[in-house]
């Protein structure tokens, strides 16, 4: 039986911190696996809890280093501490971790309806990295803390950055990638114009998106430097070299990257990138890979013994760890000596976990009672102008069914007549060149956090259009009982004066096909009259009026 070997205690521990750990990464899969810049986020829950286990294996005894307890204040710890300041000390911290878990009920509520808000994501892994810190120090002091913050800590990689910090970054990557391999380029004698993250060749344009951009491939090697550099047991100034070193691998790949992607587009077409963008990309994470672990096996070759890493933890048992020692075959006795917890601890665990569970069925339970008057609204279909002038398909290719992840969509360009009528714009004065996407994301698998990732203002002037206006929101009626609620945006592109620059009107719109009375009802603004993302008040009443912003 499991609990010959290991005690009930330590099951029940364990299985608290599973169902803790495991709720925040599956939230967190969400960005994972509709964003590509995150996807290496999957590989990190393995690597964290292998890395777990490793510390595991070498982890200081905790009755060694733990002191007795003890209410006589005249009593020290092994640590030399009173023990009056040490129960002072544990008062505090449990007083936070119980904040922390109390905080968990509004953030797993605010998560369910708005899955996208990504500094929700925060609070959530900083009150589980809290939690388990503070949990681990109770059991083994101070010791304890230091020998387990780094694999704790290490899901922290995989979080999503905000917005804030984000945007400049994957803009100005993919501006500095994009003008350094349009400038080598032309040292190589082909004609290369950077436009925004584009770079204009005779055969046409070549795209820097996100993913070239290094945002990935600086992400992906932050994590595979912090890893390396655990698995060394590196000093930390060791692990910020070995961080420093595996970025700028993933730069100088970028570059490489993005240059090659263009010299194959110049010296054959532009149909022969696609072949090779993956291969590229995969390519760089190899080389980030590979380089990082010279280098970490380069940084490791002088560093001094873990024991002395650690302060001396081990004394002169530094040849074999307590640990390794106490996960012997049979050793029930030696398990509980390592991992001993008290009644306290256990009553605490216990009734966290109750509490868990209750904030999981409680936030679930407030949207499934407000869904259950789900009603579809109205499902409408482009009638597409087969007879217009020029009218064409346009091919999606695989990157872009990639990048956006929809379930049916469809394209085509045509061409409008000038409108002489007096009251028309003076945009629409002249013939005009119309083109049209479709997209449709069935239900589930984070569909409007999809539907919303790629929007006029956000994609336009990554490829070199600057937004000059945003005229709103109209509703258009396109039937006898429907109107559809349209954001106009408008973009110039080129230099020069605004005679001689290009001009384009963007209309977007997102609708949903199920809806319920108290969305109709809803004083929230449609999904459309927000440009970029809903403001911190619209959320909060989202989850008040239990209408999920992301399904």
């Amino acid at each position: 039986m499991l609990t010959r070997h290991f005690p009930m205690r330590f099951v029940a521990i364990v299985v608290f911190f599973a169902a803790l750990w495991f709720i925040l990464w599956r939230q967190l899969s969400g960005e994972w696996s509709v964003n590509d810049q995150y996807s290496y986020g999957w590989f990190v829950p393995f690597f964290a809890v292998v890395l777990f286990w490793l510390r595991w294996e070498d982890a200081p005894k905790a009755r060694e280093i733990r002191g007795q307890k003890s209410e006589d204040t005249g009593q020290r710890t092994n640590n030399g501490e009173p023990i009056a300041n040490n129960s002072k000390a544990r008062a505090i911290a449990i007083g936070i971790a119980i904040v922390a878990l109390l905080v968990l009920f509004p953030v797993r509520l605010f998560e369910i309806g708005n899955p996208d808000w990504r500094p929700l994501s925060w609070l959530h892994a900083i009150c589980v990295v809290t939690i388990t810190l503070i949990f681990l120090w109770s059991v083994g002091g101070k010791p304890w803390l230091r020998h387990f913050a780094f694999p704790v800590l290490f899901t922290l990689v995989a979080v999503p950055w905000v917005s804030l910090v984000e945007e400049p970054i994957v803009q100005g990557l993919m501006r500095v990638v994009a003008a350094v391999a349009s400038e080598v380029v032309a040292l190589f004698g082909i004609p290369a114009q950077l436009e925004g993250n584009l770079i204009r060749i005779p055969g046409g344009l070549v795209g820097v998106n996100e993913a070239c951009s290094g945002v990935r491939s600086l992400q992906t090697s932050l994590m595979i430097g912090l890893l390396f550099g655990e698995l060394k047991r590196l000093s930390i100034f060791r692990r910020i070299v070995l961080v420093a070193v595996a970025g700028a691998i993933a730069f100088v790949g970028n570059c490489i990257r993005a240059f090659s992607l263009v010299w194959v587009a110049a010296s054959q077409n532009l149909t022969a990138v696609s072949r090779w963008h993956d291969l590229a990309g995969y390519g760089i994470v190899a080389a980030v890979f590979i380089g990082t672990l010279v280098a970490a096996a380069v940084l490791g070759r002088t560093k001094k013994e873990v024991s002395l890493w650690l302060g001396g933890a081990y004394g002169s048992e530094r040849e074999q760890p307590p640990a390794r020692r106490g996960l012997r075959p049979g050793g029930r006795s030696e398990i509980s000596g390592q991992f001993r917890i008290s009644n306290f601890e256990f009553r605490i665990s216990a009734a966290a976990l109750v509490w868990l569970i209750a904030v999981e069925f409680a936030a679930a339970g407030w949207y499934r009672a407000h869904e259950h008057d789900l009603a579809r609204t109205a499902r409408w279909e482009i009638q597409w102008p087969q007879n217009a002038s020029n009218f064409h398909e346009i091919k999606i290719d695989d990157e872009k069914r990639r990048i956006l992840r929809f379930d049916r969509g469809r394209a085509a360009a045509w061409t409008l007549p000038a409108l002489n009528s007096t009251d028309a714009a003076s945009w629409a004065a002249r013939p005009l060149t119309c083109t049209l996407y479709f997209f449709r994301w069935n239900s589930g698998k984070n569909s409007a956090l999809l539907a919303s990732l790629h929007r006029p203002d956000v994609c336009l002037p990554a490829v070199g259009w600057n937004q000059t206006g945003d005229i709103g929101v109209k509703k258009y009626s396109v039937g006898p009982d429907l109107s559809l609620p349209f954001r106009h945006f408008e973009f110039r592109h080129g230099t020069g004066d605004e005679s001689t620059q290009q001009v384009a009107h963007a209309f977007y719109c997102l609708w949903e096909d199920v809806g319920s009375p108290a969305a109709a009802k809803s004083q929230l603004p449609d999904m459309t009259t927000s440009p970029s993302e809903w403001t911190r008040d619209e959320r909060i009443r989202a989850v008040l009026e239990a209408i999920s912003v992301s399904k």
